[in-house]
């Protein structure tokens, strides 16, 4: 009963989130027009949709993984770019809808996380595992959003002025920490104790794609060059389960 309330919850809560963020954009190009003008991009607009976009890397690698046809991920990855967290909750309610009521009765945040053919055999593709690439790539994402921190800080002074909450900054921020609700999801889903998720998570709220990406390094490092990438998905429990009593 507690699996199904949560599946039913995350259906709930991500569908909430998309019309929400649907909402969000449709009054502010109501009330401020398109988005697409040389006045918008404030040096602290431009270090916002660095953020955001650093934070679209692992949920766009995501939806690359899950889905098995090239064409269809490829669509996927262009409606997060353009349209961010209302793909991004979209994407998610859709792979909840498509659980068995067996799958939402036993763990639907692993079974939305992996896809069929990594569930069914999760042994394979040991060889040529992209890991340390990942690691070096979201390392070097995590000096670069810092990178960005620091010089708008130093250029442009602190991001906490009233003049820089326009419109778009406001819908920009709303979209960015949606994508963080769904980062904020799998962090608990990984972390053991309550306490140190709710620590990850405050941190993803304060630094952004910082913390993604010390994150997502550290998991990285939990799991050896040889393993499938995927692993880093699931949490330390699952991974012995599913993964270490089969070698």
């Amino acid at each position: 009963m507690a699996m199904a309330s949560l599946s039913t919850g995350l259906k709930t809560l991500f569908f909430v989130l998309c019309c929400a963020m649907l909402a969000t954009l449709l009054y502010t190009v109501s009330i401020d027009g398109l988005p697409f003008r040389k006045d918008l991009l404030t040096p602290w607009m431009v270090a916002t949709l660095i953020d955001f976009y650093i934070n679209v890397v692992p949920l766009a690698a995501w939806v690359w993984y899950k889905e098995s046809n090239c064409i269809s991920a490829i669509l996927w990855i262009i409606l997060l770019v353009c349209f961010g967290s209302i793909t991004t909750s979209a994407y998610i309610f859709v792979q909840l809808l498509k659980l068995s009521p067996q799958d939402s009765l036993q763990d639907p945040i692993y079974h939305v996380l992996l896809r069929h053919s990594s569930k069914d055999d999760i042994e394979h593709k040991r060889k040529h595992s992209p890991v340390v690439t990942a690691r070096i790539i979201f390392s070097v994402l995590g000096f670069l959003m810092l990178g960005t921190l620091v010089y708008t800080l130093v250029t442009d002074g602190s991001p906490f002025r009233k003049e820089l909450l326009t419109p778009w900054m406001i819908a920009t921020l709303i979209d960015f920490y949606i994508n963080v609700t769904a980062l904020s999801v799998w962090v608990v889903y990984k972390e053991s104790s309550w306490i140190s998720a709710v620590v990850w998570i405050i941190l993803l709220i304060c630094f952004g794609s910082i913390t993604t990406c010390v994150y997502i390094v550290q998991q990285l490092f939990c799991i050896t060059c040889q393993d499938p990438l995927y692993l880093v998905l699931l949490n330390s429990r699952i991974r012995a389960e599913k993964w270490y009593e089969r070698t």
